[in-house]
């Protein structure tokens, strides 16, 4: 299947879950419920310590990995284990099956794994002519069904209960009715047989201890320990990252996965396990098949290795806005959400992580949630460039970022000329409200702004600035948006700054960030406009960068330094160039105790605030807005998931995933309606076009404006 066939292939499947809004619907409430039950877990813990010592000491796992897989291999031994390492699934598989024809095994049961779902090792024993039964509850309505787990630890969250009493009928041949409580004393009724008939139990672990040679298994059914202990061979697949150098550590990961995956202090049972299990019969045997099948590969990359890292707790799904769009058979392989795009890249080749690459959104969600502090999105977008260079940005983004956007006079010459050609859809508005033929659907679903008549650097040299004695004197960068689509915002900026005593410069050799191009894979443009725009904002020593789009903001304090991490000269520049850039909210707030000087201004509005992704999650600013809309006499009313992405995304909402996109902002609008404001406010301009495009296409009377805009006007 070639690229093109993927794509449709993969856009399908969106268009068909999309379809479904009783899976938005379940996925929503349980993310609801995560959020707040997860809060409570972690009530009077630093996760922020927490995570970054399981980083620390998973990364001097995958750093010394032979090491510690040789002494977890010689204590599991000395306790009476036999331990096989299987390079690849073929082995495991191979291994596992041969044990079960050389024991003449019958039946086996299983206990919850995403590493056998990894090397399909069900389908493997039934070939081999074994019988496999699947215990946990999740995992056995799937084996019914036929399906795939959508979520790592709870493997069928997408089904209705309705659909699993359908299932469970089938299988007593009467009609069960669809309660919970009953369905579950029914699974019981039934899987209890299976395991006084196998002859061969089959888990995962979730760590496994160098120092001892044993594992543990954090579960909530109780069947793992059935599995382990009634059928006469035990058989742990584990990952070869589910090493941890002690049981200091084990505890560690145990302490936080229960608390990070669904919200419970503990769960219900932890097994710990050293050699075979006593029993009666003293043929008792257990085997420990430790899984690469890819992770090596994964701790050598330099860009990818820190997804090693990962305890599987699932959260990164649990918070994903494209995850509870289209659920995890869309948005994953076997592995979902953010960690699955990464994984299924290196265990299951790049060609199947090529769509679930595009489709991740890149809001960050995840990564504020990692238990194991993984920047999941810098990863994801190592991955968008490897895939842009083997399979190219496609023809049209390869001309407008190499031919156009490199070329700074000719780009912004082209923008000038647009807002020209775009008069017939405009009709003399600052909105377009239709566009025509293929394009239509963009606009079905949101307005889209208008060019402006003259960009923010045409109108520049008529900003009257009286700054007698300023106190800082610092550049601006605008961006694109700001620059050519809401030049109002820029000339905001300057009168609230000229009011607080600094003034401002707009150097006019700035061009784009680079960040649509290094999104969609194209790093070598990424670098030139890195270079291009060092040049411009570092030119005239400015005390301060000042930017007004968080996405800029990100690009300046964090991408430029990578991209030009290798040219001493250039990196110099870049460490320069972030650590003098802020956010224009951080700066009037922090730097210039601009709340108290904004103090009670007059004209009171109800305003509810929206947190744009790269601001609070990758800039980690979301207080110093609010301040100021209170300071400045604004009723300011928290709207529901006020964090949630709106769905913009750049290029996502217009060229990846328009269809994700539209349910993203739908969630959004009703969260913003429901606050009952009469104005929400954000910081970021690419927010503003996306959320103020589905107000109005929804004729919803709610302003929606950038937080500078909304301090001018008190001003």
């Amino acid at each position: 299947m070639n690229k093109q066939e993927r794509s449709r292939h993969y856009q399908d499947r969106v268009r068909k879950a999309i379809a479904k809004p009783s899976l938005q619907d379940t996925l929503h409430r349980f993310a609801d419920a995560y959020v707040v039950a997860r809060e409570a877990a972690f009530a009077g813990h630093d996760f922020e310590a927490l995570r970054r010592a399981i980083g620390e000491m998973k990364d001097q796992v995958r750093d010394n990995l032979s090491r510690y897989q040789a002494e977890f291999t010689a204590n599991a031994e000395a306790a009476g284990a036999t331990v096989f390492v299987a390079k690849d699934a073929a082995a495991a598989n191979a291994y596992i099956c041969n044990l079960a024809k050389d024991r003449g095994v019958k039946k086996v049961v299983k206990s919850k794994s995403m590493a056998s779902e990894e090397i399909h090792l069900s389908r493997a024993l039934n070939e081999a002519g074994v019988e496999t039964l699947e215990t946990d509850l999740g995992e056995w309505i799937l084996q019914l069904s036929g399906e795939r787990p959508s979520h790592m630890v709870m493997p069928a969250i997408h089904m209705l209960k309705e659909e699993v009493a359908e299932l469970f009928s089938e299988v007593t041949g009467k009609e069960e009715p669809a309660e919970i409580p009953h369905l579950v004393r029914l699974a019981r009724e039934q899987l209890r047989q299976g395991y006084l008939d196998a002859d061969m139990g089959i888990t995962g672990a979730n760590v496994a201890i160098a120092e001892t040679g044993g594992i543990a298994l954090v579960t909530n059914e109780g069947n793992a320990r059935l599995t382990t202990t009634l059928p006469k061979i035990h058989v742990a697949l584990v990952g070869l990252e589910k090493l941890v150098p002690t049981i200091e550590d084990a505890n560690r990961v145990i302490n936080v996965l229960p608390k990070n995956a669904t919200g419970q202090l503990i769960t219900s049972y932890i097994t710990w396990i050293r050699g075979a299990v006593p029993c009666a019969d003293e043929s008792k045997e257990l085997h420990i098949v430790l899984l690469d099948n890819g992770r090596t590969a994964l701790a050598e990359s330099p860009h990818c290795r820190d997804a090693l890292r990962c305890i599987k707790c699932g959260a990164c799904a649990n918070v994903c806005p494209v995850y509870q769009t289209v659920g995890g058979h869309v948005f994953g392989h076997i592995y979902i959400s953010a960690i699955g795009v990464i994984l299924t890249a290196f265990f299951h080749g790049l060609d199947n992580a090529s769509e679930l690459v595009r489709a991740c959104i890149g809001c960050r969600a995840c990564v504020a949630v990692c238990p194991s502090n993984i920047d999941l999105e810098s990863i994801i977008l190592h991955l968008r460039e490897v895939l842009g260079e083997e399979e190219g940005v496609g023809v049209g983004k390869s001309l407008v970022f190499k031919k156009v956007m490199r070329n700074r006079k000719l780009f912004h010459g082209m923008l000038r000329a647009a807002s020209l050609l775009q008069k017939p859809l405009t009709r003399g508005e600052r909105t377009i409200r239709h566009l025509p033929l293929f394009f239509s659907s963009l606009t079905d679903w949101r307005t889209l702004p208008a060019i402006a008549d003259k960009p923010l650097r045409d109108l520049w040299k008529g900003l009257p600035q009286k700054v007698e004695k300023p106190r800082y004197r610092v550049a601006f960068f605008a961006g694109c948006l700001n620059d050519f689509v809401y030049p109002e915002i820029g000339i905001d900026l300057v009168k609230v700054l000229n009011h607080l005593d600094v003034e401002v410069t707009l150097p006019l050799e700035q061009s784009c960030c680079g960040v649509p191009a290094l999104y969609s894979g194209d790093r070598e443009t990424a670098v030139a406009m890195a270079e291009q725009n060092l040049d411009a904002l570092l030119h005239d020593d400015p005390d301060y960068v000042i930017t007004s789009c968080p996405t800029c903001t990100m690009s300046l304090q964090r991408d430029f330094v990578d991209l030009l991490k290798d040219n001493p000269v250039w990196a110099e520049k870049a460490q320069r160039l972030a650590e003098i850039t802020i956010d224009v909210a951080c700066f009037i707030a922090d730097k210039l105790d601009g709340a108290a000087d904004l103090v009670k201004k007059a004209g009171a509005e109800k305003v509810t605030y929206h947190d744009s992704c790269h601001l609070k999650r990758g800039a980690g600013v979301w207080q110093q807005p609010r301040q100021l809309l209170t300071a400045s006499g604004n009723d300011l009313v928290e709207m529901a998931h006020s964090d949630r992405c709106c769905g913009f995304g750049g290029s996502y909402s217009f060229t990846s995933h328009p269809d994700i996109a539209k349910q993203i902002l739908g969630d959004k609008v009703e969260d913003i309606t429901a606050s009952g404001a009469s104005c929400v406010a954000m910081d970021c301009p690419g927010c503003l076009m996306q959320i103020r495009g589905g107000l109005e296409k929804q004729e919803i009377a709610v302003r929606a404006k950038h937080t500078i805009e909304l301090l001018a006007e008190k001003l």
